[in-house]
């Protein structure tokens, strides 16, 4: 397994605290993430004053506060989800205008309630999934409509639309306040605990029927979860661990890349790859401090988050193989093949046969409350047959990496 751990095996944990305290936690996790090979206390020690120096040779004008949930800067070289990259390039193209804080760790907030941080001015900047801050965000549910996107293309293809800005990024700013700026992107599967590490690979849908799964907060999952018979259960993050290796819950709903960053593999056994709805670890700013910016720190931080936007593109892409594992064949010396966890593939004829389960295209009932309250929310637009219609806009099995980047919010 290759990242930051491997980079920094030489170093301990101490004399990475003293180097955090003498620099502090930004400095050290910039310096370190942005160093290739492997890094030695000199050289880390060095960069890191560097880094401090550059960051500090003049005041800013913005100091914000970046609460990034249960990330840091060795998980964020499993599941690219950008933080630091954003950072770096928003504090590098401003000229030290703009100093961001980076907090992650959960120190400042989890999951759950970074949303809420950062709507009630705590915190400036969040990362989180959408699943998880639809809590506090509902209309957050609206990219969580049961196969709505065919694959990770379709994803970013629909990210990277001026479509994304009408249908998601408007409305979600009015309604809560919040400018979305980025996400990684994949597509979510129930990630079997260790009771069935002894059974066959899962190849069929009707394997999975009757299982008990750990739920995240998007409503919208639930149903899809309910309709496939996967029985969705609101479990605490911290008890899902132990209840996936005690075998009180069967699985958890979730993606490949989490399973990696949350040191979920020991616990795992199979990763199904259902793709049946949304896995999105985004990233947030508050848009009362955005419209707080002059102009040219607004086009900084729309261009920061453009460039972050492909990092993550090509970067989790191929970290997705290369760190994590989710591939078949497996490549040697990945998370998942460390921890024996086997990715499950289903055939299309199976993830056709799930589609026609759960999703509104098939069966619109169930969703139809939920549709109506968010097709309202955004002032009438129909949000899956629009979202839906940019996604197939790609082709189904187009790779990920060959989507066009495109800045969303310019027409």
């Amino acid at each position: 397994m290759t990242g930051l751990n491997e980079k920094l095996r030489g170093i301990s944990r101490r004399d990475l605290f003293k180097l955090s305290g003498k620099f502090g936690l930004s400095s050290t996790l910039l310096a370190a993430s942005s160093m290739a090979g492997v890094v030695t206390l000199p050289r880390l020690a060095q960069a890191v004053e560097s880094t401090y120096e550059k960051r500090f040779s003049k005041e800013p004008k913005y100091t914000l506060k970046y609460g990034a949930s249960g990330f840091n800067a060795r998980n964020l070289m499993i599941e690219r989800a950008g933080c630091l990259e954003f950072a770096r390039d928003l504090e590098s193209r401003t000229d030290g205008l703009v100093r961001v804080e980076f907090i992650g760790d959960n120190q400042i907030c989890g999951q759950l309630n970074c949303v809420e941080k950062t709507q009630l001015g705590i915190i400036d900047i969040y990362a989180a999934s959408t699943q998880n801050s639809a809590g506090g965000a509902p209309y957050l549910n609206v990219l969580d409509y049961a196969y709505m996107f065919p694959g990770r293309a379709s994803q970013y293809h629909f990210l990277y639309s001026p479509g994304s800005q009408r249908i998601l990024r408007d409305p979600l700013e009015k309604r809560h306040g919040l400018k979305f700026l980025f996400s990684h992107c994949e597509l979510r599967g129930i990630q079997l605990g260790l009771k069935y590490q002894d059974k066959p690979t899962v190849t069929k849908l009707e394997e999975l029927f009757g299982t008990k799964n750990r739920v995240t907060g998007t409503q919208l999952g639930r149903i899809a979860m309910q309709l496939l018979n996967l029985n969705p259960v609101p479990i605490a993050w911290e008890e899902t661990l132990d209840g996936l290796k005690q075998g009180l819950i069967d699985g958890a709903e979730t993606w490949a890349s989490a399973v990696a960053y949350a040191n979920m593999s020991p616990v795992v056994s199979q990763s199904v790859d259902l793709k049946f709805f949304c896995g999105t670890e985004h990233t947030s700013m508050s848009s009362k401090v955005f419209d707080s910016f002059e102009p040219d720190v607004q086009d900084a931080v729309m261009e920061s988050s453009y460039l972050t936007q492909v990092q993550i593109q090509a970067a989790n892409e191929a970290a997705l193989v290369k760190t994590v594992g989710f591939s078949d064949p497996q490549l040697p010396g990945t998370i998942f093949d460390e921890y024996n966890v086997r990715p499950a593939f289903l055939p299309d004829e199976q993830i056709k046969m799930a589609e026609e389960m759960c999703s509104p295209e098939y069966n619109p009932e169930p969703w139809a409350q939920w549709r109506e309250r968010l097709n309202n929310w955004a002032g009438g637009i129909d949000t899956y047959a629009e979202i839906s219609a940019i996604a197939r806009e790609v082709p189904a099995d187009m790779k990920p990496e060959n989507v066009e980047p495109r800045r969303w919010w310019k027409s």
